[in-house]
C-alpha cells in the first residue's frame, strides 16, 4: 500500500524567506528539498507527493508557487497546494487565473497565526466560493479552539470542498481531548470537508509522539469522518519537532491496520486523488 503524501513543504533559503523557522531549532537552517525527501522515504512507500506552501514571508508567497510548478513531475511531485490571500479582492481572480497554469491542485490561507475574524469577513468567504467555482479545494490551517469559526466557514462555503489540517490540531500535549473532540465531531457532520491525517506527532510532548499516544486522537477521526474522507500527509519536515518522516509513515501504518485494506487504500492514496484532481 503506498502513500500520496500531501503535505510535503520543501525549503530553499536562498530563495525565500521563512521567518516562521527563525525560533525552531530543528527547522532554523539549511534546506529541505525534493532530494532529501526522496532519501528519507526510500523504501516506505510513498509513490507521490504533494508540496504544500511551506508559510514564505509574505512578499514571496507567490513566487514560490512559480518556482514549485517548475519542479511538478520530477521526484514523484505530483502537483501543489498554494497560498493565497482570501481577505483581499485586488487581485484575487488574477492569481486565481494564473494558479491555472502552474500546476496548482489546491489553495491555502494558514489562519492559526491570523486575527480570529479574518476567516468571517464577507470578501474572504466569497474568494472561496471562487476557489469552489474553479473546481479546487480550500485546506483549512486552524486551531482547536478556532472549531467554531471553521464550522461557521465551512456551513456558510457548503459549496466550496475543505480540507481540515493536521486532524484540526489538537493540543496534545495538553491532553485537552474533550473541546477538540467536540469540535472534530461538529466539523464532521458537513459532506463537504475532509480531513488530513497530519501533523499530530509534531503536537506531542517532546519525545512522547507514539502510537499509543496518537491512537485516540486518530480513532475520533475516523469515527467521525471515516476511511471515505480523510487524507494523509507527512507534514514533512515539520514533523521533525515529534519524530522523523520514516517514524511517522511507519506509525500511520499501525495506527490504520484495524482498517480494512480497502479503507486503508482509501486514506493512502485514493481520498487524495479524488480530493485533488489528480490524474496520474
Amino acid at each position: 500500500m503506498d502513500f500520496i503524501d500531501t503535505h510535503q513543504h520543501l525549503i530553499w533559503r536562498d530563495r525565500f524567506g521563512y521567518s516562521w523557522t527563525n525560533d525552531i531549532p530543528t527547522l532554523s537552517s539549511g534546506d529541505f528539498t525534493p532530494k532529501d525527501y526522496a532519501a528519507l522515504s526510500r523504501d516506505k512507500g510513498v509513490s507521490g507527493t504533494l508540496f504544500m506552501e511551506a508559510a514564505v514571508d509574505d512578499q514571496y508567497y507567490q513566487d514560490e508557487a512559480r518556482f514549485v510548478a517548475g519542479l511538478v513531475g520530477q521526484n514523484n511531485l505530483l502537483g501543489q497546494i498554494v497560498s493565497c490571500r482570501p481577505e483581499y479582492d485586488e487581485g484575487f481572480e488574477r492569481w486565481l487565473e494564473e494558479c491555472a497554469q502552474l500546476n496548482v491542485v489546491g489553495l491555502r490561507r494558514i489562519l492559526h497565526v491570523m486575527p480570529d475574524e479574518l476567516s468571517q469577513t464577507a470578501p474572504f468567504r466569497e474568494n472561496l466560493r471562487k476557489i469552489g467555482r474553479a473546481g479546487l479545494p480550500f485546506d483549512l490551517c486552524m486551531l482547536a479552539r478556532q472549531a467554531p469559526l471553521a464550522l461557521d466557514l465551512v456551513r456558510t462555503c457548503d459549496e466550496q470542498v475543505f480540507v481540515l489540517d493536521h486532524c484540526g490540531v489538537p493540543d496534545i500535549v495538553s491532553g485537552a481531548f474533550d473541546e477538540w473532540a467536540r469540535g472534530i465531531t461538529a466539523i464532521a457532520a458537513f459532506p463537504n470537508v475532509t480531513i488530513k491525517l497530519s501533523g499530530i506527532a509534531a503536537y506531542c510532548a517532546p519525545g512522547t509522539a507514539s502510537v499509543a499516544t496518537l491512537r485516540p486522537w486518530v480513532e475520533h477521526v475516523l469515527e467521525c469522518f471515516g476511511a471515505k474522507r480523510i487524507v494523509w500527509g507527512s507534514d514533512w519536515p515539520v514533523v521533525n519537532l515529534g519524530c522523523d518522516l520514516r517514524t511517522w509513515i511507519d506509525m500511520t501504518r499501525e495506527l490504520i491496520a484495524k482498517l480494512s485494506p480497502t479503507e486503508q487504500l482509501d486514506i493512502a492514496q485514493l481520498n487524495a486523488r479524488r480530493v485533488y484532481g489528480l490524474k496520474n
